[in-house]
């Protein structure tokens, strides 16, 4: 295997693939080096055992060197993706502007802070922050701050840029982390200003200064003014190194302790910037630790515009996708950056890349996971999994106010400058805006799943299959009747109007509607086949109305919750029988008169009826409905009577389910069970009663109100021992 092929594999692939050609080439290799057996006798004569060694080693060690490449570079892992192109760290020249060359001119000025007292620098340095690492998070935002700044004043002013870079450096030895920028830079007013006066922001006068240029400050990050001071977390002593970008401007070193007091002197050796000289606090010295300030920087500023180096090598290889043009977006790159927002292996199932001016500042991209969620996932205990960024600095890695509960299935990231934030930018401030901006991602992503719906129908009732529940459950959640209603539009269900596999939408129900109805009817079962033989159905046949099937044991809860759909009521099967009732509604019965019985023997078996059941119901009477069912139990509200045994585990007899539910039994008079019911009552009267018993617990089965067949079972052994007595 000669280099030039192993280069061709290692570089024509990305993530698993390239592993997989690597992995390859490292066999095909060992099979030259090491397997005699399958080469060719020519190529075992003319290699000498010292050559064959040589080889293997030279394979060896050239792989060797890839692999650790692939495993730097390649996108497989969710920690190490990148959509740029990155140098290993063999080739990568090192690239570091922090030098020890400042001096101090003159003497120190020493000053006490403006307008607070050592208490509240205590209260901003060590209580406002939940985190310590976040210091890193606040300085590499100011540095980006300065940058921005300076970037603005160049492109006003015409001149050519320099390098716009921030830097970072770790000595364990130490104990200390210093940060420099090539940013704006600060006079001695500036320092006093902005580093002497807690809460007041030199991002947030700049952007009061150009509010008529609404984009000229799009990248500046602060907005309170106190992140700066969050060093004094860990810092025992901070040093400050700056000079304005002003041509001729003087140097100065600003140092603190946080104590309340700090001192400015003139420095020269100064850099155009800001340079920040941390010595850090014996229990924090973690942060002079390489790995650590990677780790830090790669959770909050992997997105930062700038370049950041640590001792040299870069760190943000990163883009930010959601804030590039979709159109420039490649559907590896989707990939790729999914598989690092949700430390996933998958693929997005669907890709919303959503960005917005109006009504509020949004940039944002949403991924569906291939995978169907699993039973940890539907848990309401699971926290969102949408990042949220503030001009592309992490703000939250799980933002649970920014998206509705049931949407906690997506992936993503949301980016906007409009959120409000609490004083240290790790919380959200609960406000018009913010549910301004939960409601505008809802709506966008409820037309975006629509839009699939139509676009391939088949691609999205899998999903929905998949994760129908999440959707059930924003609608049984949700307060708003406009925003169950447009959840609603996503929902699928089979049709008594169409064939069995094809679903449809409220919607679509609503447009096949007979001209005058008010009513979209639906009948909730296990499966299809129990539907269509269901006494509710039968029942419902003479009506001519189209009927939505529910198998889903939440589709019933759901259509509860949602009660109308476009000013149309949404009514259960079992609900109309009852509610046709006291309508009054007259249904003939078509059978013949002498098919059934007549009116005083129907009378008289109502009255047996009523006495052997006792107080399992609140009343028996005939219905004309049934054709071949003997009896259907009828309730007003059905539904909520199942949902309410089903959750409150009460009523373990059949006595105490009627106490609460009150059924009425309907029977077919014209039925030969119910017939034969009325011979055997005077002729075999315990005969009767175990029929009459089992027909009840029947009629109670197929309403869904006894979910536990067990107890019948002796009975139905003895009336099979009676049915074969004369056998």
């Amino acid at each position: 295997v000669t280099g030039a092929t192993v280069m061709a594999l290692v570089g024509g692939t990305r993530g698993f693939s390239a592993l997989q050609a690597l992995s390859r080439a490292r066999a095909a290799c060992s099979l030259r080096a090491w397997g005699p057996a399958r080469a060719s006798s020519r190529e075992l004569g003319n290699s000498t055992a010292s050559e064959r060694e040589a080889s293997r080693l030279r394979c060896s060690i050239f792989l060797n060197h890839h692999w650790a490449r692939i495993a730097t570079t390649s996108s497989f892992s969710c920690h190490s993706y990148s959509t740029q192109t990155a140098q290993s760290q063999e080739e990568e020249s090192l690239h570091n502007i922090i030098t020890d060359s400042e001096n101090v001119e003159g003497s120190f000025s020493k000053y006490e802070f403006q307008a607070e007292t050592k208490k509240l620098l205590d209260i901003v340095a060590r209580s406002l922050y939940s985190e310590k690492e976040v210091f890193i998070r606040e300085l590499i935002s100011n540095g980006s701050d300065a940058l921005e700044k300076f970037r603005h004043k160049l492109v006003s002013c015409a001149q050519e840029q320099g390098p716009l870079e921030i830097h970072l450096q770790s000595d364990t030895e130490k104990g200390s982390l210093t940060i420099q920028d090539t940013g704006i830079g600060m006079t001695r007013e500036e320092l006093i200003q902005n580093l002497g006066t807690i809460a007041r922001s030199g991002s947030k006068a700049f952007l009061e200064a150009l509010q008529n240029q609404a984009e000229a400050g799009a990248g500046i990050i602060g907005q309170f003014g106190v992140g700066f001071y969050s060093v004094f977390m860990v810092a025992d002593k901070v040093e400050v190194y700056t000079q304005a970008a002003e041509s001729g401007s003087t140097a100065y070193k600003w140092a603190s302790d946080g104590s309340g007091m700090y001192e400015i002197a003139e420095a020269t050796g100064v850099r155009p910037g800001t340079k920040i000289v941390i010595q850090l606090k014996e229990d924090c010295k973690e942060f002079a630790n390489e790995d650590r300030i990677r780790e830090v920087v790669n959770k909050y500023s992997n997105f930062v515009s700038f370049p950041i180096y640590l001792n040299g090598r870069r760190l943000n290889t990163l883009q930010a996708l959601w804030m590039m043009d979709p159109k420039e977006i490649s559907e590896w790159q989707h990939e790729e950056f999914y598989r690092y927002v949700a430390k996933a292996y998958d693929k997005p199932r669907y890709i919303l890349h959503y960005r917005t001016d109006a009504p509020l500042n949004i940039r944002s991209v949403f991924y569906v996971p291939d995978v169907k969620p699993s039973m940890f996932d539907v848990s309401r205990e699971v926290g969102s999994s949408v990042a949220l960024y503030s001009r592309k600095v992490l703000i939250q890695t799980k933002a649970s106010d920014i998206l509705p509960k049931w949407l906690r299935f997506l992936r993503g990231v949301v980016d906007s400058e409009d959120i409000p934030l609490n004083l240290s930018r790790e919380l959200l401030q609960e406000s018009v805006l913010i549910r301004k901006l939960r409601d505008v991602l809802q709506q966008r992503l409820i037309k975006f799943f629509l839009d699939q719906g139509k676009k391939e129908p088949e691609k999205f009732i899998k999903f929905y299959e998949d994760y129908g529940l999440f959707m059930r459950e924003g609608i049984v959640t949700t307060a708003e009747q406009d925003v169950k209603e447009d959840i609603g539009k996503l929902l699928r269900f089979e049709s008594s109007a169409l064939p069995a596999g094809q679903v449809t939408s409220l919607a679509e129900y609503g447009s096949r509607m007979k001209a005058g109805s008010r009513n979209i009817y639906y009948l909730c079962s296990p499966n299809r086949h129990l539907a269509e033989y269901s006494p509710y159905f039968e029942a419902m046949k003479k009506k001519e109305m189209e009927v939505l099937f529910c198998y889903d044991q939440f589709d019933e809860l759901t259509l509860l919750h949602l009660r109308e759909f476009d000013k149309k009521k949404l009514i259960s099967v079992e609900t109309d029988i009852v509610v046709d009732h006291y309508k009054e509604e007259k249904y003939e019965d078509s059978k013949p008169v002498t098919e059934r019985l007549n009116e005083s023997e129907a009378e008289g078996l109502v009255a047996w009826m009523r006495n052997a059941l006792g107080e399992r119901v609140a009343n028996i009477k005939l219905t004309p409905r049934l054709d071949t069912h003997p009896a259907m139990v009828t309730l007003l509200e059905m539904g909520a009577a199942r949902h309410f045994l089903r959750t409150q585990q009460l009523a373990k007899t059949s006595e105490e389910r009627a106490q609460i539910l009150q059924p009425t039994l309907e029977i077919n008079a014209s039925h030969t069970l119910i017939k034969k019911l009325n011979e055997l009552r005077d002729k075999n009267p315990e005969l009767a009663q175990l029929l009459l018993d089992q027909i009840y617990d029947n009629a109670m089965i197929a309403a869904g109100l006894n979910d536990d067949p067990r107890p019948m079972v002796n009975r139905l052994n003895e009336l099979l021992t009676k049915a074969l007595e004369n056998h």
